[in-house]
């Protein structure tokens, strides 16, 4: 678990299901990360980051606010063997996503910063990278503050990507 000003992050957990299935039918969250999810999709990936912590030991963290619990999001770092390459698929790759309610709020920044944080305490500093729509201009000025710069561009599930890289 982490704590930070205004949030609690968590593994993910099979009790999270709900509020990252209303998370991700969201068409406004959704539409730069793959549209809006059926249950089942959203059930694969809960499976797939309750595993990750597992086999890694970190993982995609669950996010609440620290006043009240609500859920505002996951966010963290994994492997998800995307295909891209030894310069990208070989390093944790930075991943988030923010419920509607928490766009705009400066969550992800803090999320995100204390996830670095955790992690390179634990496995040592070290290259991390991330994929992004280059149209999610929120979400590259996020990439941005933290540290992250493009470093190639990729066709992904048929659009065009942005890499970016985070050295140490």
């Amino acid at each position: 678990m982490i704590v930070t000003e205004r949030l609690v992050l968590t593994p993910s957990a099979i009790s999270d299901f709900d509020d990252c299935n209303a998370m991700r039918t969201d068409p406004k969250v959704m539409e730069f990360i793959g549209g809006s999810s059926l249950p089942e999709d959203t059930w694969i990936k809960l499976l797939r980051n309750v595993g990750h912590w597992a086999a890694f030991g970190y993982g995609i963290f669950t996010l609440r606010e620290k006043d009240g619990g609500r859920f505002v999001g996951e966010v963290g770092l994994a492997h998800f063997h995307r295909g891209m390459g030894e310069r990208f698929d070989d390093f944790p790759e930075g991943a988030w996503a923010l419920a509607s309610a928490a766009h705009g709020k400066g969550y992800g920044t803090e999320a995100l910063l204390a996830v670095h944080d955790w992690f390179f305490e634990r496995r040592g500093k070290g290259r991390t990278v991330c994929l992004i729509d280059p149209e999610n201009v929120p979400s590259v000025r996020l990439g941005e503050r933290l540290g992250y710069r493009p470093f190639g561009q990729a066709d992904y599930r048929g659009k065009p990507m942005t890499l970016f890289e985070r050295l140490p």
